[in-house]
């Protein structure tokens, strides 16, 4: 389904499935054995959607061979690698004395739930309110406690979420982590930008910020992922990644931000696959991301913390 200015969707369909999807492989690396994290409630919460291709590959149903891109051990390296550096991200944050915390397009994230949050940290969720609603009930039903005081806002991106931000208790004269992860490409290049200036405008000196960008959409449709998306179609999952995402030129992310006032550094996904010592993959699908940059933002001044 092409996306739209005004669509919907809830989380087995449409940019929502693509929510599951990475939940399911947050279940994988959690179950994998290089145990790069720890998200007890993934697995659940991806039954609990009920998409078959999902729930089947949570449970061990789906057998590929060894190296495969859907080798459960090389998919939970993928996602492990990029949950434990968003992980990172709001850690050190919070370590360093920031007790406020902001998770844009929240999804199935468990961080409120499963991070060793410091005593007296907010954690603010933001997604649409059929996403907040299912997670929030879900998890409840699990009997699972946040470990942070968990603060949701229901609301569409597209709308005013700052006023719903603030409304919810969120003070931009402190000091805010921020993430924005697995967003940008599902955003049009003039709301990408609208975004970013948002943060900065809710951020006081101190603040941090996190995300992940690809360069290059284009890779969306190059051969690699056309054999990828035709063995994912096979396996039942209907959902065309590429028709969701908003393609063509944008402002590069790390330009952008410096230019806005951002101190900014940058890793290749290759990196960080180093610093967890595993081997980045060499095949064709693998080099088509190679590009894959995790970003980390300071806004500079004196903090308020």
């Amino acid at each position: 389904m092409t996306r739209t200015d005004s669509d919907s969707w809830d989380l087995a369909s449409s940019v929502g499935a693509t929510a599951t999807m990475v939940a399911a492989q947050r279940a994988l690396a959690t179950a994998g054995p290089d145990k790069l994290i720890n998200d007890p409630f993934a697995a659940p919460l991806v039954r609990a959607v009920g998409i078959d291709f999902f729930t089947r590959m949570v449970d061990g149903d789906i057998e590929f061979p060894e190296g495969d891109e859907f080798d459960p051990v090389r998919m939970g390296h993928g996602m492990g690698v990029r949950t434990r550096f968003f992980d990172e991200h709001f850690l050190s944050a919070t370590q360093s004395g920031i007790r406020q915390a902001v998770i844009l397009a929240s999804g199935l994230d468990a961080r409120a739930y499963r991070l060793d949050w410091p005593a007296g940290t907010v954690v603010y969720e933001v997604d649409m309110p059929e996403v907040i609603d299912f997670k929030t009930t879900t998890l409840r039903d699990l009997g699972a406690e946040p470990t942070a005081e968990r603060r949701t806002v229901a609301v569409d991106l597209r709308d005013d979420w700052p006023t719903a931000l603030k409304a919810a208790g969120f003070d931009p004269e402190a000091p805010t982590v921020w993430s924005a992860e697995g967003l940008l490409i599902y955003l049009q290049p003039d709301a990408q930008d609208a975004l970013f200036d948002t943060i900065k405008a809710l951020s006081a000196p101190g603040s941090r910020l996190a995300c992940e960008f690809i360069g290059d959409t284009s890779v969306f449709a190059s051969p690699a992922w056309h054999e990828h998306r035709e063995k994912m179609l096979a396996l039942g999952f209907e959902v065309e990644i590429g028709d969701l995402i908003y393609h063509g030129e944008r402002n590069h992310i790390v330009d952008y931000l410096t230019a806005a006032g951002w101190t900014v550094t940058g890793r290749q996904v290759r990196d960080l696959y180093d610093e967890c010592g595993l081997e980045y993959g060499d095949d064709e699908l693998a080099i088509a991301f190679d590009d894959m940059t995790y970003l980390s933002a300071v806004l500079p001044g004196d903090s308020r913390v």
